[in-house]
């Protein structure tokens, strides 16, 4: 039997398996993350017909090279183009994200760890971040005594609208700064209603309250005034130090005073009466004074001592959610606007710390580039949440495709920590919004979709051809 027959079907099936290669190739052509494969041939063993022998002096013949005959073609290898990138596709989705450089996404489905190049993320119904497959994104979680660091450990899923992560943590405000200008002609400053600013703060649960402070001009001096609180009120417009009683059966409603029996600020210690109406009064006559330089406007001090700029506003009360509030002065004038003054509180110290905060609802969720996921919340605050952790091989080619756009780590490729590393190792980074496609190259796969063809003709032509030859010996007894 002709050795040519047998060489021309390995030629078939190799080819063959190429061409299911390329069929591969091209129909993943727009599949994210994506990694296109190629197919190399190698010849296989080889029939000797006459081995290789050296000169001979003696005799006086010449060295011969041996005479083989090769046995047909075999598929060497199926590589696959792993650190090849693809092209980028713009998304806008803050939960589609590419990778700048050779590292993987860990993720993980049915408790083993998959390495992906495919970005597109969204949340499952228990606040995991996951593929589309399903499978979760693994990373690292927030460190319980630093909320702004994440702990580099074995990687977990990232669970970032848990229950917990939904809402922000509020805070007690510390610090009001009162700013603005007073005029001494204005004749606000000398009713006997004077001028009245609001202070609005925030408790430890984030209620909002309000207190009523008046700005009186003294007496005896134009540069010197009086600084009082004359009530301090909740979100609804209640004073603090009143509790209404409704009588279940009439409806009728009486008052009485509650937990919060009064306050201090600077000099000025107040418990207010509660009337039978509800009606809260609040004793001024002992105040805090606010001076200025009666030449140039400068402010001086606020209360006793020269160079005070703040007073403590302090509530009373069991169980108290306040903390002492720092009220600024410093930054309050005395010049001439024309007879009209404008005072204006605003929470917080002049650096923007203490103000104090609401419940935060999310409203948003962003990924920078070294991977740490922070949350946005509808009072301003900005949390961390985790971080994506990613992984990296010696040999990223040796990866086992899973599908899904998922890889298995091998023998070959290199072994998982269990822990990762940061994206931005080694010059890395993350890009949100951004999918990375597929990395078939087309004119590529299409030319080689030619050489493929004509490779398997050619290998065809060979065992017709052979064919013939069999049929004539096979004429020769005619």
């Amino acid at each position: 039997m002709m050795r040519s027959l047998f060489s021309g079907v390995s030629g078939l099936k190799v080819h063959q398996a190429k061409m299911d290669v390329i069929g591969n190739n091209i129909s993943n052509v727009n599949t994210i993350g994506f990694k296109s494969s190629s197919v190399t041939f190698a010849d296989v063993f080889y029939q000797t017909t006459q081995n290789a022998s050296g000169p001979n002096p003696t005799t006086g013949t010449t060295g011969r090279n041996a005479m083989q005959i090769g046995l047909g073609a075999n598929v060497a290898s199926i590589t696959s183009s792993i650190t090849t990138s693809g092209a980028s596709q713009r998304t806008d989705n803050p939960f589609d994200v590419m990778i700048e450089g050779d590292s993987f996404f860990v993720v993980n489905s049915g408790g083993t760890n998959y390495f992906t190049k495919a970005g597109s993320f969204n949340v499952d119904a228990q606040g995991t971040l996951c593929t589309s497959s399903g499978a979760s994104v693994m990373g690292w979680q927030v460190d319980k005594n630093d909320e702004t660091k994440t702990v580099a450990a074995a990687v977990s899923p990232l669970t970032i609208m848990s229950p917990e992560n939904l809402y922000a943590k509020p805070e007690a405000t510390k610090n009001i700064y009162v700013s603005g200008n007073i005029d001494s002609k204005d004749t606000q400053l000398t009713s006997d209603t004077g001028k009245r600013v609001n202070l609005t703060f925030f408790d430890k649960m984030g209620h909002g309250y309000t207190a009523d402070m008046v700005v009186k001009q003294t007496a005896d001096a134009s540069d010197t005034y009086t600084l009082a609180i004359t009530d301090i009120k909740d979100e609804d417009g209640q004073s603090l130090f009143v509790k209404k009683i409704v009588d279940p059966d009439t409806g009728e409603a009486t008052y009485e005073g509650n937990a919060f029996t009064g306050f201090s600020f600077g000099a000025q210690e107040a418990t207010p009466d509660v009337a039978e109406d509800g009606t809260v009064t609040v004793d001024t006559a002992t105040t805090s004074l606010l001076k200025f330089n009666g030449s140039t406007g400068a402010f001086i001090n606020v209360g006793d001592d020269e160079g005070t700029k703040a007073l403590n506003l302090t509530i009373n009360g069991e169980p108290n959610p306040f903390d002492p509030i720092s009220i600024d002065f410093s930054t309050i004038t005395m010049y001439s606007t024309s007879g009209s003054s404008s005072l204006e509180a605003t929470k917080g110290s002049l650096t923007g710390i203490g103000a104090g905060k609401q419940v935060g609802n999310m409203t948003g969720v962003s990924i920078d580039a070294s991977g740490k996921i922070y949350g946005k919340y509808d009072n301003g605050d900005s949390r961390l949440l985790g971080q994506v952790a990613v992984a990296s091989f010696s040999n990223p080619a040796g990866l086992e495709a899973v599908g899904g756009s998922m890889f298995a780590a091998t023998q070959n490729s290199g072994d998982f920590d269990g822990i990762g590393q940061d994206p931005t190792q080694g010059g890395g980074s993350l890009t949100t919004g951004v999918l990375e496609m597929s990395n078939v190259d087309l004119s590529q796969q299409f030319t080689d979709m030619i050489t493929t063809q004509r490779g398997f003709q050619a290998n065809s032509r060979i065992i017709t051809t052979s064919d013939t030859l069999l049929e004539e010996l096979i004429n020769l007894k005619r």
